[in-house]
């Protein structure tokens, strides 16, 4: 059975262009002119993976991808942004959107990143299922992290993560005190394959830092200008357990 694909875009060459390479790989595809109509279809179908434009007509598109999240659709996300729009691929990735494609883009790139993420996507869905009985758990400071049921607690309260912002959470967890490079975290955490710029890595950290910082400080994650960054843990009273 193939993969379906649903396309929510309103320029007819764009969304011919997605339709066929796609078809040509084998790929179902169904496509969608607006926002209200895309959300509509996206909420009531099961696709392997969403094309989602943002300057569609009437609900754009980050209203699109807000509403898939809110009501808990986990499909992945590509968003389609025009050149030079920085601050869209930034709002939307803050939204929930797995990956961006800037136009005019190419087959090759489009082929590249839609395998990229599906197999990300269902990598991550493994990780979901059948967890050991004796599970693993890492516990650092108010934090607490069970790497086989993707969850994140603090303070004994459950945190929802985005799956990327788990596995950074998960790799630094790992190497509390150790300062990892975005390249790193790219290669770790988006695949070698990923053809996007660190930025997607510092919009994660970002989202991810403000959701561990609401309610406890013995956990923090550092930024390494210029490198990356560290995840430290202090005990109470102050004293860093990483120094």
């Amino acid at each position: 059975m193939s993969d379906k694909v649903l396309i929510i875009e309103d320029e007819p060459t764009i969304a011919r262009l997605v339709t066929y390479n796609l078809s040509q790989e084998g790929y179902e595809t169904e496509v969608v002119g607006n926002g209200a109509e895309g959300l509509h279809t996206a909420l009531h179908g099961e696709y392997a993976i969403i094309f989602l434009d943002l300057m569609l007509p009437g609900m754009n598109g980050f209203e699109v991808l807000q509403k898939l999240r809110q009501n808990g659709v986990k499909t992945p996300v590509i968003i389609l942004t025009a050149r030079n729009a920085e601050e869209e691929v930034v709002q939307g990735l803050k939204l929930g959107a797995d990956d961006y494609i800037t136009k005019p883009f190419g087959v090759a790139e489009l082929l590249a990143r839609t395998s990229a993420v599906l197999r990300r996507s269902r990598n991550e869905e493994s990780k979901e299922t059948g967890a050991p009985t004796d599970e693993k758990v890492i516990a650092l400071g108010d934090l607490q992290i069970f790497p086989d049921k993707y969850e994140v607690y603090l303070n004994g309260q459950w945190i929802t993560l985005r799956p990327k912002e788990f596995e950074v959470l998960l790799y630094l967890a790992e190497r509390p005190g150790i300062v990892i490079t975005r390249d790193d975290l790219m290669n770790v955490v988006w695949g070698f394959d990923y053809i996007g710029g660190q930025r997607t890595v510092d919009v994660h950290v970002s989202s991810l830092r403000k959701k561990l910082e609401l309610n406890q400080q013995t956990v923090q994650i550092e930024s390494i200008r210029g490198v990356g960054y560290k995840l430290m843990v202090n005990r109470r009273g102050g004293t860093s357990s990483a120094k």
